[in-house]
């Protein structure tokens, strides 16, 4: 059985938590994510301790108080391949939320350790930085909920990808697990996983130079994978559009990625 790819809950309440994975179930320590769902009129509600969280909307539409501000009505979409961005909402450490369905909803909650309480941020839909990376079956768009570039949050960086029909993402393979800034910094990061149509897969490797981790997963609609170090390249069989949900963290809130020397000539072949 894989340490690094998690399977979902499917459970059917009027609230489901799809994901649970925390620093006591899991590798990491800097990331904890849930995915949850909720019926029409469905409550979620949490008390954060020393977590920051970033609630994203990822599908449906959702109100969300950390009971002093309350932000109604928010969530942009259906599906999440009309890839338009979406609305989420920042909480830092030591205040409390709540969750209310509007309608049937999928929410992320992307979590990090938190100790210098900042406030609380409505992220809609039209500030999220769009992006298109890669070229020839290297491409991508990207949705930048929380970048480094946003000082909203402490340690939390969560960003949205769409890989089209027979291209690789997170490709070349590149990693960000060593704390040698300014040339690499240390995230560790999860991956949610959507395909469409929904019965598609990926395929996802995780690996380190030394191999102390080296897994290649068959990755379906609704899993997440576990990235605690490594390089971690995403391929998309031909005839299926992938989506997945970053969400990384480390001791330093800077994406500095290095690639991995082996591949790394693809880049400059198609300078």
């Amino acid at each position: 059985m894989s340490k690094l790819l998690r399977k979902p809950n499917k459970a059917e309440q009027d609230v489901t938590v799809v994901h649970d994975i925390q620093t006591e179930n899991s590798s990491l320590e800097y990331v904890e994510f849930k995915m949850i769902d909720l019926k029409p009129g469905g409550t979620y509600s949490e008390q954060l301790g020393k977590k920051e969280c970033c609630i994203v909307a990822v599908t449906g539409k959702i109100n969300v108080t950390d009971h002093d501000q309350t932000f109604e009505n928010i969530g942009t979409r259906e599906t999440v391949f009309e890839q338009i961005p979406t609305d989420s909402v920042y909480v830092s450490n030591d205040r409390g939320f709540e969750i209310e369905a509007v309608s049937q909803a999928r929410v992320a909650l992307c979590y990090s350790p938190s100790e210098n309480q900042l406030p609380t941020k409505l992220i809609k839909a039209s500030e999220n930085g769009i992006e298109l990376r890669g070229v020839e079956n290297n491409k991508r768009l990207v949705h930048n909920i929380l970048p480094d570039s946003d000082p909203s949050a402490n340690r939390l960086l969560v960003v949205e990808v769409f890989t089209e029909s027979g291209n690789w993402s997170s490709y070349p393979p590149h990693k960000h697990d060593q704390d040698n800034l300014p040339n690499e910094s240390f995230l560790e990061e999860t991956y949610y996983h959507e395909m469409n149509p929904n019965q598609g897969f990926v395929f996802q490797r995780v690996y380190t130079d030394d191999r102390s981790i080296d897994e290649t997963m068959t990755v379906d609609h609704g899993d997440v994978v576990i990235v605690p170090a490594g390089y971690h390249p995403v391929g998309v069989p031909d005839g299926y559009t992938s989506y997945y949900l970053n969400v990384m963290a480390g001791p330093k809130r800077i994406w500095k990625f290095h690639n991995d020397p082996d591949h790394e000539w693809i880049l400059k072949s198609r300078q």
